[in-house]
């Protein structure tokens, strides 16, 4: 089943980079974002994040914790020093429990997601009605 599109009076984020380390899982959630009408690149790494960040300036980060060499945390803290901040930041992390949703939140995150991602829960976050 597709999700469905966004409504057109839902405020929408036009630009997202999706990071992730896995590319069946990065390639996966950036159809489902050009479907519901957002523009999408894609990182496999903390490095790449920084470079396509500088590059395409986006207005939501979906950032996998889990990253080698610099883990998803380090990323966040070095995009907020690098000036997105005011930007949409989401942790995605494959664990929830309330310490990774603090260390998530002292590296800068705006809000944190559980692998697997609920569309429900990741439309609410874009169009700002939610927290995760």
């Amino acid at each position: 089943m597709e999700p469905p599109l966004p409504s057109p009076s839902a405020p929408s984020l036009r630009r997202i980079l999706v990071v992730d380390d896995n590319t069946d899982s990065a390639e996966t959630m950036a159809e489902m974002l050009k479907l519901w009408g957002h523009e999408v690149a894609l990182a496999f790494d903390g490095q790449g994040a920084l470079e396509a960040a500088r590059a395409q300036m986006p207005d939501a980060v979906l950032l996998d914790v889990g990253l080698p060499v610099m883990d998803g945390y380090e990323t966040a803290r070095r995009l907020r020093q690098e000036g997105l901040s005011g930007k949409l930041l989401v942790a995605v992390n494959g664990f929830g429990g309330a310490e990774d949703r603090r260390r998530a939140a002292e590296a800068g995150f705006d809000t944190h997601l559980t692998k697997p991602v609920s569309p429900e829960a990741l439309r609410a976050i874009l169009r700002g009605t939610g927290r995760a």
